[in-house]
């Protein structure tokens, strides 16, 4: 219990205290003009109320990661709660912030394009393929996702077929309208939704105090019933991302980097944002192992129930917030990946017009953007839902990756504080080569194997930036 409320004050703190100090360090000035001000088309750049960006950047950002992720992280213990607390704060935050606000500075263009300007033109050709796969599998993956749970919602009176056409005709309509003219509208009532669903489970938490497992000495240690083959360097770090730290989000901070008005707003948007889904992130985890009755027999339910969390969530939302507060916050629970799958196809669409250096103004250019997207979208819902998820996974912290090494060597660029990014950007460098190399779509070396030639994969990297660091301050002194 005391760990828990620890984490949240934290976190929440870290938005006033942290967040603060990064805005500073960036340089958020409120009388710069943002992209939407300058360069508003009335279809991507345009300028929201900061209460509506906030809300879609939010949206945009909890997909099923700070939900199914954060449960299937419980399952280690709750050495998960520093994950996400710390992650989100040290991570997550100051990723999305600076991606946002990079993106702000730069005309609100995409991310492989701010990647390019920093890392060269090679990472950024790499970066606009690497990206758009991402996006597409974020497609695929959360058309999935939501058509299960809508089944079960409707009791199986709508087939899984009819959902999934359902969603995909949305996520067309959403990718290719402005907006402000569906997004805008309709994320009010999703917004809603998943702030019910996170406040219905965070109060029904409160009458259950004694039951959230304590993080103890004794707790600090792998408590997966598998945790041979599922160590927690890098396992947990990748199976809760979106609660922790997510490249994902950092395509979608360009989205909003479009529509804020003012770079004053960059902090409650951005940095805010992510420390509300790392929030979002506790709560389920905590609700996991508290509902269950400890993390022995919440690994229990998911072994026999196939580790699909979607059923552990409708039975807690059924539960705890009864018929109709349990669809309300499984609508929530629907709404988090639907809403990261439409502005994720909107966000491709926009990295490949910028490819095709193709203007977006006409309907007939975006949807003949769109449509390909969509045929690679509906090719991988033909493969398995696990080997599409897993391969997502990595896809999403890699791209963190890049993400924060661009960041990284923007600020060193600016003689900023750059480790506020370097030591991130260090550490997910390990976990994301160690993945590859430990786990069984990888490579499946031994674990020794892996923390040393991942280890040095990450020395080298700092090796490298060193060198290019002296480079640049001698240069900078030459003049």
């Amino acid at each position: 219990m005391i760990s828990f409320f620890v984490c949240i004050a934290l976190m929440v703190t870290s938005y006033f205290l942290y967040g603060g100090y990064v805005d500073r360090m960036f340089g958020a000035d409120p009388k710069r003009k943002t992209p939407a001000c300058v360069l508003g088309d009335g279809v991507d750049c345009v300028p929201l109320p900061t209460w509506k960006v906030f809300l879609i950047q939010f949206l945009n950002i909890a997909g099923l990661g700070p939900i199914f992720g954060a449960i299937l992280g419980a399952m280690y213990g709750p050495v998960v709660f520093l994950w996400i607390t710390f992650g989100t704060i040290f991570a997550g935050a100051v990723h999305d912030y600076l991606s946002g606000m990079i993106s702000v500075r730069s005309q609100g263009r995409s991310l492989p394009e701010l990647i390019g300007d920093q890392l060269g033109l090679t990472v950024k050709q790499v970066m606009r393929i690497f990206t758009v796969m991402l996006m597409v599998l974020v497609g695929a993956v959360f058309v999935s996702g939501p058509a299960n749970l809508l089944v079960g919602l409707t009791g199986g009176a709508v087939d899984y077929p009819v959902w999934v056409a359902v969603i995909f005709l949305y996520y067309i309509v959403s990718t290719v309208f402005p907006i402000d003219k569906v997004i805008g509208r309709i994320y009010p009532f999703f917004g809603f939704a998943l702030a019910f669903m996170a406040i219905g489970v965070g109060v029904m938490l409160m009458f259950r105090l004694g039951d959230i497992p304590e993080l103890t000495p004794a707790g600090l240690r792998n408590m997966h019933p598998d945790a041979v083959n599922l160590p927690i360097f890098p396992m947990l770090f990748i199976t809760v991302a979106c609660g922790a730290i997510s490249g994902f989000h950092a395509t979608q901070s360009p989205l909003m980097a479009r529509c804020i008005r003012t770079e004053a707003d960059g902090k409650r948007v951005f940095f805010g944002a992510m420390v509300v889904e790392g929030i979002v992130a506790l709560i389920w985890a905590a609700a996991g192992m508290t509902f269950m009755g400890g993390v022995r027999e919440l690994q229990e339910f998911m072994s026999a129930n196939g580790n699909n969390p979607a059923i552990l969530v409708d039975r807690i939302a059924r539960t705890w917030l009864g018929p109709v507060g349990g669809i309300l916050a499984l609508i929530g629970v629907i709404a988090a990946p639907i809403t990261s799958a439409d502005t994720g196809m909107r966000a491709a669409r926009l990295i490949a017009a910028e490819f095709f250096k193709m203007p977006q103004v006409q309907f007939w250019k975006r949807l003949a953007i769109s449509l390909p997207l969509f045929a690679v979208v509906f090719v991988l819902l033909q493969i398995n839902f696990d080997v599409i998820w897993r391969y997502f996974a990595w896809f999403n912290q890699t791209l963190s990756v890049f993400t924060l090494w661009a960041v990284t060597v923007y600020l060193r660029k600016r003689d900023k504080n750059f480790r506020a990014t370097l030591l991130p950007g260090l550490f997910m460098t390990f976990i994301c080569s160690n993945y590859i190399l430990i786990s069984s779509e990888g490579l499946s070396l031994n674990p020794a194997s892996s923390y040393v030639i991942a280890g040095a994969a990450t020395v080298l990297c700092l090796v490298i930036f060193a060198i290019w660091s002296n480079k640049l301050k001698a240069g900078k002194s030459a003049r």
